[in-house]
């Protein structure tokens, strides 16, 4: 079973950086796709970014042109670098990895950030 765990999490001011990191435990297995959504307080989860095996992306427009999604293969991990944040991207952000059709999440990060 795969079991995604996040990291990198944590304040930031408008304007900032922060860079999440999302990796599989476990072993033998194959990740289709990886992506990152996440959760306001009082929303819905949304999807934030999302990569195949294959390198093709696709982002929310509300993200576009600043965050960027990558993975590694080889270590069954996925990135989320997110640069110029604004105050509306606080929320929890969750990982999730699908292998064949079964989605797998973490528990989420923390992300907040002040104006």
């Amino acid at each position: 079973q795969v079991q995604p765990v996040e990291s990198g999490g944590g304040l930031v001011q408008a304007g900032g950086s922060l860079r999440l990191s999302c990796a599989a435990s476990g072993s033998g297995f194959s990740i289709n796709a990886m992506g990152w959504y996440r959760q306001a307080p009082g929303k819905q989860r949304e999807l934030v970014a999302r990569i195949f095996t294959g390198g093709g992306t696709n982002y929310a427009d509300s993200v576009k042109g600043r965050f960027t999604i990558s993975r590694d293969n080889a270590k069954n991990t996925v990135y989320l670098q997110m640069n110029s944040l604004k105050p509306e991207d606080t929320a929890v952000y969750y990982c999730s990895m699908v292998q064949g059709v079964i989605y797998y999440w973490g528990k989420g990060t923390l992300v907040t950030v002040s104006s």
